[in-house]
C-alpha cells in the first residue's frame, strides 16, 4: 500500500473547496456573534471518562481511543463537542444566569455517520444555557435559521418534534434497556410490525399510542390528530402546544412535523428540530433542548442549541465567485514593494508573479496588475479580461 494512501472516508481539501468551507466558518460565527454567543474552543482529546461521561452508547462507538504517552490514562477524541462545551458552562466559566456560547472544529468519528460521510466532519454549533422558556428554544431555531441563509442555503425545511411524547407514552411501563431501544429505533425507522411485536405487553394506552405515532408525520394537522389520538396522555397537550408556537413564529420556511423521530432520544429532553433542503436524505442542522447535559458536571442547566457540518454543508450550497486579485512583478525595487504592502493592507490578494513562472495558469483569476507607468506604480486592469 502507498505511504500517500489516507484512511476510509478521511480525505485531503483542496484549496478551491477549502477557501469555500472557511468564508462558511467565518460566516457562521460571525452570525453567532451577532446573536451575542461568545467563541469557545475545547480540547481535541480529553481523558475518556471526562470526554463521555452522561453521553450514550452510540457517541461512546463513534469515539476513538487512544493512551496518554504522559499518564497511562485513556483518552478519547473527540466525536462531538456539545459535551466539552456543557463542561466549560459548568466548571470553567460557572455564571449565573444566561450563557451563549458558540464553537467550531474537527470532531472525529470511528465510522461515518451516514452514507459517503466523512469520518472528520467540521462541527460548527450553539448552545444557550440559563433560560427554561421557549424563548430559548425559538433563540436557536432562528439563529440556525440565519447561519443557514447566511450560508446561501434557500428552500429550507424545518422538522420539528418532542421526545417528551415518547417519554408520556412509556411512563410507568417497566420495560428493559435492550427492548427500550427496540422501541425507539422502531419509532425512527416506523416499523409498524416490529413495533407491533416489541409492545405487545404494554399497557394498551402506551402501545396504541405509540404505534399512532407511526402516523404522525406532516404538516401542522399533525398536531391536531394528534391532540385528538393521545387524548388522556398526561403532558401531551402542553407539549404540542409548544410546538405550535414555535411553528408559527417560523417565517419564510416550511414547517413540518414528525412525532416519532427520536433520532438522539439519549441526548434530548424536550423540543427537537432538524433542518433539510429539498431532495436532502440527511439533516443538515440538528437540534433542540437537551436540559440533562450539564447534570453530569453537577450542574444540571437549562439548554438548547445546534449543531451541523460544514463539510457536509459547503455540498449543498453555490460556491462563491473568487475575490478578483492584482498580477504584481516580482523583484527588490522598494516602491513597488511598497506599493504591494499597501494594496494588501487594504484587503486587496496581490500575487507576486516569481522569475521564469510568467505563463503559469493564473488560480487566483487575477484581472489587474500592477504596472509602472511614468515612474509611478499604479493598478490598472489587465486586457483581454
Amino acid at each position: 500500500m502507498s505511504a500517500w494512501v489516507l484512511p476510509d472516508h478521511i480525505a485531503d481539501v483542496l484549496p478551491s473547496e477549502a477557501r469555500h468551507i472557511e468564508e462558511l466558518r467565518r460566516g457562521l460565527l460571525d452570525t453567532a456573534r451577532s446573536y451575542g454567543y461568545e467563541l469557545v474552543m475545547p480540547p481535541m482529546l480529553e481523558y475518556l471518562e471526562s470526554l463521555l461521561t452522561g453521553t450514550g452508547e452510540a457517541l461512546a462507538l463513534q469515539t476513538s481511543k487512544l493512551v496518554d504517552q504522559l499518564s497511562g490514562r485513556t483518552m478519547g477524541l473527540r466525536a462531538d463537542m456539545t459535551q466539552q462545551v456543557a463542561r466549560i458552562d459548568a466548571h470553567l466559566l460557572n455564571r449565573q444566569g444566561v450563557t451563549r456560547l458558540c464553537y467550531c472544529g474537527s470532531v472525529v468519528h470511528a465510522r461515518p455517520d451516514r452514507p459517503r460521510a466523512t469520518r472528520e466532519p467540521l462541527q460548527f454549533g450553539a448552545e444557550i444555557y440559563g433560560h427554561q422558556g421557549l424563548e430559548a428554544d425559538l433563540e436557536a431555531l432562528h439563529l440556525a435559521l440565519d447561519c443557514l441563509k447566511s450560508a446561501g442555503v434557500k428552500d429550507i425545511i424545518v422538522d420539528l418534534a418532542d421526545v417528551r411524547i415518547v417519554r408520556s407514552l412509556l411512563a410507568g411501563v417497566m420495560v428493559d434497556e435492550q427492548v427500550l431501544r427496540g422501541v425507539h429505533a422502531a419509532l425512527a425507522a416506523k416499523d409498524a410490525t416490529e413495533l407491533e411485536q416489541l409492545t405487545r405487553g404494554f399497557p394498551a394506552a402506551s402501545r396504541e399510542g405509540l404505534m399512532a405515532l407511526l402516523q404522525l408525520y406532516g404538516g401542522m394537522d399533525v398536531l391536531d390528530k394528534a391532540e385528538k389520538q393521545l387524548e388522556g396522555i398526561a403532558g401531551v397537550r402542553d407539549v404540542l402546544s409548544h410546538l405550535r408556537w414555535l411553528a408559527r413564529r417560523l417565517d419564510g420556511v416550511k414547517v413540518s412535523f414528525d412525532l416519532a423521530d427520536l433520532r438522539g432520544y439519549s441526548y434530548y429532553s424536550g423540543t427537537r428540530f432538524a433542518i433539510f433542503v429539498p431532495g436532502g436524505s440527511d439533516a443538515l442542522v440538528r437540534g433542540g433542548r437537551y436540559d440533562e447535559v450539564g447534570a453530569v458536571f453537577g450542574r444540571n442547566r437549562p439548554a438548547a442549541g445546534f449543531s451541523l457540518d460544514i463539510k457536509q454543508l459547503v455540498a449543498v450550497v453555490p460556491e462563491r465567485p473568487l475575490k478578483a486579485a492584482i498580477r504584481a512583478p516580482w523583484g527588490d525595487d522598494e516602491q513597488v514593494a511598497a506599493a504591494i504592502s499597501v494594496l494588501r493592507l487594504k484587503g486587496e490578494t496581490v500575487v507576486c508573479v516569481l522569475p521564469g513562472h510568467e505563463s503559469e495558469v493564473d488560480e487566483f483569476h487575477c484581472d489587474r496588475e500592477l504596472v509602472n507607468i511614468g515612474g509611478q506604480w499604479v493598478v490598472q486592469a489587465i486586457q483581454g479580461i
